[in-house]
């Protein structure tokens, strides 16, 4: 089986104030179906109020990241048997969120 990333950026998900907490019960709903069917790994979303940091491989820290680094907004990690598979959860999660998701797999890492 292989794992998926289904992304958003967190520009992506406009919303009312009123809309907000609707979303966010419809999403949870996605995720605890997912955890029933077994095929939740991981997910959430990336704190934004706390900037990135970049260590290098001497173990050195700076606040500057990757030029065209931009990672921010909501995951969610599924191990699923197809692409197709990924695609059926990415359409259930881009209903709940109302916004389009991405979908990415992860490469297979025996040691992981």
């Amino acid at each position: 089986m292989t794992k998926y990333l289904i992304s958003f950026p967190s520009e992506a998900m406009v919303l009312t104030d009123d809309e907000f907490p609707i979303v966010v019960a419809e999403a949870h709903a996605v995720i605890e179906e997912a955890k029933a069917a077994g095929v939740y790994v991981f997910g959430g979303g990336i704190d934004e109020q706390i900037d990135p940091l970049l260590v290098s491989g001497d173990g050195s820290v700076s606040d500057t990241v990757y030029p065209g680094s931009h990672l921010n907004g909501g995951f969610t990690v599924l191990e699923l048997p197809t692409r197709e598979d990924a695609i059926q959860w990415a359409r259930k999660i881009a209903a709940a969120c109302r916004c389009a998701q991405e979908v990415r797999a992860f490469m297979y890492d025996p040691a992981s």
